[in-house]
Protein backbone atom coordinates (compact mmCIF):
# COMPACT_ATOMS: atom_id res chain seq x y z
CA UNK A 1 0.00 0.00 0.00
CA UNK A 2 1.29 3.47 -0.77
CA UNK A 3 2.11 5.44 2.37
CA UNK A 4 -0.16 8.27 3.47
CA UNK A 5 1.17 11.25 5.36
CA UNK A 6 -1.11 11.81 8.35
CA UNK A 7 0.32 15.05 9.60
CA UNK A 8 -2.73 15.93 11.69
CA UNK A 9 -2.99 12.51 13.31
CA UNK A 10 0.57 12.23 14.50
CA UNK A 11 0.05 14.85 17.16
CA UNK A 12 -2.89 12.84 18.52
CA UNK A 13 -1.25 9.42 18.58
CA UNK A 14 -0.42 7.99 21.96
CA UNK A 15 3.39 7.87 21.75
CA UNK A 16 4.07 5.09 24.22
CA UNK A 17 1.35 2.49 23.62
CA UNK A 18 2.19 -1.14 24.39
CA UNK A 19 2.80 -1.83 20.71
CA UNK A 20 5.55 0.78 20.47
CA UNK A 21 3.73 2.71 17.74
CA UNK A 22 3.19 -0.42 15.61
CA UNK A 23 -0.32 -1.81 15.49
CA UNK A 24 -0.40 -5.62 15.44
CA UNK A 25 -3.60 -7.61 15.75
CA UNK A 26 -4.65 -11.17 15.05
CA UNK A 27 -8.14 -11.36 16.56
CA UNK A 28 -11.01 -8.97 17.18
CA UNK A 29 -10.13 -8.10 20.81
CA UNK A 30 -6.46 -7.51 19.87
CA UNK A 31 -7.48 -5.18 17.03
CA UNK A 32 -9.76 -3.15 19.29
CA UNK A 33 -7.12 -2.91 22.02
CA UNK A 34 -4.36 -1.99 19.56
CA UNK A 35 -6.41 0.79 17.97
CA UNK A 36 -7.40 2.22 21.35
CA UNK A 37 -3.77 2.07 22.47
CA UNK A 38 -2.54 3.77 19.30
CA UNK A 39 -5.14 6.51 18.72
CA UNK A 40 -6.15 8.89 21.50
CA UNK A 41 -9.76 9.72 22.29
CA UNK A 42 -11.43 6.52 21.08
CA UNK A 43 -14.42 5.08 22.91
CA UNK A 44 -15.69 1.55 22.25
CA UNK A 45 -19.38 0.70 22.08
CA UNK A 46 -20.29 -2.97 21.66
CA UNK A 47 -23.67 -4.27 20.54
CA UNK A 48 -24.78 -7.47 18.84
CA UNK A 49 -21.30 -8.77 18.03
CA UNK A 50 -20.00 -5.48 16.67
CA UNK A 51 -17.70 -3.05 18.42
CA UNK A 52 -17.69 0.49 17.09
CA UNK A 53 -14.84 2.83 17.94
CA UNK A 54 -15.86 6.47 18.14
CA UNK A 55 -13.64 9.51 18.52
CA UNK A 56 -15.12 11.45 21.41
CA UNK A 57 -12.51 12.71 23.89
CA UNK A 58 -14.08 13.59 27.21
CA UNK A 59 -17.56 12.64 25.99
CA UNK A 60 -17.87 16.07 24.37
CA UNK A 61 -20.49 14.97 21.83
CA UNK A 62 -23.48 12.70 22.53
CA UNK A 63 -22.05 9.86 20.40
CA UNK A 64 -18.79 11.07 18.89
CA UNK A 65 -17.66 10.33 15.34
CA UNK A 66 -17.28 6.83 13.89
CA UNK A 67 -13.64 5.81 13.45
CA UNK A 68 -13.96 2.10 12.70
CA UNK A 69 -15.92 -1.04 13.46
CA UNK A 70 -14.94 -4.61 14.31
CA UNK A 71 -17.75 -7.03 13.50
CA UNK A 72 -17.88 -10.72 14.33
CA UNK A 73 -21.16 -11.91 12.75
CA UNK A 74 -23.50 -11.25 9.86
CA UNK A 75 -26.29 -8.73 10.24
CA UNK A 76 -29.75 -8.62 8.68
CA UNK A 77 -28.65 -6.28 5.88
CA UNK A 78 -24.98 -7.26 5.83
CA UNK A 79 -24.29 -10.89 4.95
CA UNK A 80 -21.97 -10.55 1.95
CA UNK A 81 -18.79 -11.28 3.91
CA UNK A 82 -20.11 -14.43 5.60
CA UNK A 83 -18.86 -13.32 9.00
CA UNK A 84 -20.54 -16.27 10.70
CA UNK A 85 -17.64 -18.52 9.64
CA UNK A 86 -15.46 -19.68 12.56
CA UNK A 87 -12.70 -17.20 13.36
CA UNK A 88 -13.76 -14.63 10.74
CA UNK A 89 -14.21 -11.00 11.74
CA UNK A 90 -14.24 -7.71 9.85
CA UNK A 91 -12.27 -4.56 10.50
CA UNK A 92 -13.90 -1.64 8.67
CA UNK A 93 -13.02 2.03 8.49
CA UNK A 94 -14.11 5.08 6.56
CA UNK A 95 -11.57 6.80 4.36
CA UNK A 96 -11.56 10.29 2.91
CA UNK A 97 -12.81 10.34 -0.69
CA UNK A 98 -9.39 10.97 -2.23
CA UNK A 99 -7.74 8.12 -0.31
CA UNK A 100 -10.54 5.67 -1.13
CA UNK A 101 -10.42 6.61 -4.82
CA UNK A 102 -6.63 6.33 -4.88
CA UNK A 103 -7.00 2.69 -3.82
CA UNK A 104 -10.20 1.58 -5.57
CA UNK A 105 -11.33 4.22 -8.05
CA UNK A 106 -14.64 6.09 -7.82
CA UNK A 107 -17.00 5.16 -5.03
CA UNK A 108 -19.78 2.84 -6.20
CA UNK A 109 -23.45 3.83 -6.02
CA UNK A 110 -25.38 3.09 -2.83
CA UNK A 111 -26.85 -0.43 -2.93
CA UNK A 112 -30.53 -1.12 -2.21
CA UNK A 113 -31.42 -2.20 1.34
CA UNK A 114 -29.97 -5.66 1.90
CA UNK A 115 -27.85 -5.38 -1.28
CA UNK A 116 -24.14 -5.04 -1.88
CA UNK A 117 -22.06 -2.63 -3.92
CA UNK A 118 -20.91 -3.85 -7.31
CA UNK A 119 -17.11 -3.64 -7.31
CA UNK A 120 -16.11 -7.10 -8.53
CA UNK A 121 -14.47 -7.98 -5.20
CA UNK A 122 -14.91 -11.27 -3.39
CA UNK A 123 -16.25 -9.88 -0.11
CA UNK A 124 -15.60 -13.23 1.60
CA UNK A 125 -11.83 -13.18 1.00
CA UNK A 126 -9.78 -12.92 4.17
CA UNK A 127 -6.64 -10.85 4.73
CA UNK A 128 -7.35 -8.53 1.76
CA UNK A 129 -8.13 -4.82 2.05
CA UNK A 130 -11.12 -4.08 -0.20
CA UNK A 131 -14.23 -1.90 -0.40
CA UNK A 132 -16.87 -2.58 2.24
CA UNK A 133 -19.72 -4.58 0.65
CA UNK A 134 -22.44 -2.26 1.98
CA UNK A 135 -20.77 1.06 2.87
CA UNK A 136 -18.19 1.50 0.08
CA UNK A 137 -20.46 4.19 -1.35
CA UNK A 138 -19.51 6.20 1.76
CA UNK A 139 -15.79 5.44 1.39
CA UNK A 140 -15.61 2.55 3.84
CA UNK A 141 -13.14 -0.30 3.35
CA UNK A 142 -12.80 -3.66 5.04
CA UNK A 143 -10.40 -6.47 5.74
CA UNK A 144 -11.57 -9.84 7.04
CA UNK A 145 -9.41 -11.56 9.63
CA UNK A 146 -6.22 -9.65 8.85
CA UNK A 147 -2.83 -11.14 9.61
CA UNK A 148 -0.55 -9.10 11.83
CA UNK A 149 1.41 -7.99 8.75
CA UNK A 150 -1.71 -6.90 6.88
CA UNK A 151 -3.06 -5.04 9.88
CA UNK A 152 0.26 -3.27 10.37
CA UNK A 153 0.38 -2.34 6.66
CA UNK A 154 -3.00 -0.64 7.10
CA UNK A 155 -1.56 1.90 9.52
CA UNK A 156 -1.50 4.68 6.88
CA UNK A 157 -5.20 4.01 6.23
CA UNK A 158 -5.99 4.26 9.93
CA UNK A 159 -4.08 7.55 10.08
CA UNK A 160 -6.04 8.90 7.09
CA UNK A 161 -9.31 7.82 8.70
CA UNK A 162 -8.26 9.31 12.04
CA UNK A 163 -7.35 12.64 10.43
CA UNK A 164 -10.80 12.72 8.79
CA UNK A 165 -12.49 11.87 12.08
CA UNK A 166 -10.63 14.67 13.87
CA UNK A 167 -11.86 17.18 11.28
CA UNK A 168 -15.47 15.92 11.51
CA UNK A 169 -15.32 16.01 15.30
CA UNK A 170 -14.09 19.60 15.36
CA UNK A 171 -16.78 20.66 12.87
CA UNK A 172 -19.52 19.01 14.96
CA UNK A 173 -18.15 20.44 18.17
CA UNK A 174 -18.04 23.94 16.67
CA UNK A 175 -21.59 23.60 15.34
CA UNK A 176 -22.79 22.40 18.75
CA UNK A 177 -21.07 25.35 20.46
CA UNK A 178 -22.68 27.84 18.04
CA UNK A 179 -26.16 26.36 18.52
CA UNK A 180 -25.91 26.26 22.32
CA UNK A 181 -24.34 29.67 22.74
Amino acid sequence: MPPVAGAGATQHLKPNGPHGGTVVGVNAPDVIAALQDEFAGLTAKSTWGETSLFYNPGGTLPSGVYFCTVKEHDGTNDRASHLDRPGVFRVALGLPRDRYEELFGPRPPRPPKGGVVMTGHDFTATNVVMPHPVYAWMGWVQVLSPSGDTFTSMHPLFIAAYDAVLAKFEARRAKRSRSSG
